[in-house]
């Protein structure tokens, strides 16, 4: 099992779960958290990613807003976790982002992986910061779509997810069609094994496909 550590970063410290593999690590994974905090959900996909021979930090992002938050997921969860995500904005997230990747780096090559929220703040390290990335359902992504990447992302969509309808996903297509993008017959939040939005097939699926991008981006 994985525990806390401490990230230095620009706006102040932000604590992180780190996963460590059993041998030496094929690379480094900072895995995004959704809107509901570095949770319990968060870190066992942080330990997932490690069982795969990844070192793994999952930041605890709303820390530069407020210490320790782990919503739930509950229409009072999502107003909570939209308003830190607000207070916290993109710049100081990818602040953290670069934070992670510096501790992560003797582990070799470093990529990301984001959930919801976290799938939007992935592809902007890809965008921005040069990591190789996976978004999952980000539905913030295509305000950032006519940027040009500095590093493969790849996404991840439930075709019954409301809030990312079907133009938002072809618009990945058109403006990135050098990047793979994926549907699945799922809702928002697929991959979250808490909740009843859960597709184990899709996720299952969806993760086979991460594995690979990262064994091809980072190895």
């Amino acid at each position: 099992m994985g525990s806390w550590t401490t990230l230095d970063t620009p706006h102040g410290q932000v604590a992180a779960w780190h996963a460590t593999p059993t041998g030496a690590p094929s690379g480094g994974l900072i895995v995004i958290q959704e809107i509901f905090g570095a949770n319990e959900h968060i870190r066992d996909v942080a330990e997932g990613f490690a069982a795969q021979g990844y070192e793994v930090l999952a930041p605890a992002f709303f820390d530069l807003v407020e210490k320790d938050v782990q919503l739930p997921y509950d229409p009072e969860g999502v107003k909570r976790g939209l308003e830190l995500v607000g207070a916290l904005g993109v710049d100081k997230a990818l602040d953290i982002v670069k934070a992670a990747a510096t501790r992560l780096s003797p582990a070799g090559k470093v990529g990301t992986v984001g959930y919801c929220w976290g799938g939007s703040i992935a592809l902007l390290s890809a965008l921005r910061l040069g990591l190789p990335s996976v978004s999952y359902y980000g539905a913030r992504n295509t305000q950032f779509l006519d940027e040009t990447p500095k590093a493969a992302v790849m996404f991840h969509f439930g075709e019954q997810d409301k809030s990312i309808p079907p133009e938002a996903i072809q618009q990945h297509r058109d403006k990135l069609p050098q990047m793979e993008t994926f549907v699945y017959p799922a809702d928002h939040g697929f991959n979250r094994d808490v909740g009843h939005s859960y597709a184990p097939d899709s996720a299952q699926l969806a993760l086979e496909r991460t594995l690979g991008f990262f064994t091809a981006q980072l190895r």
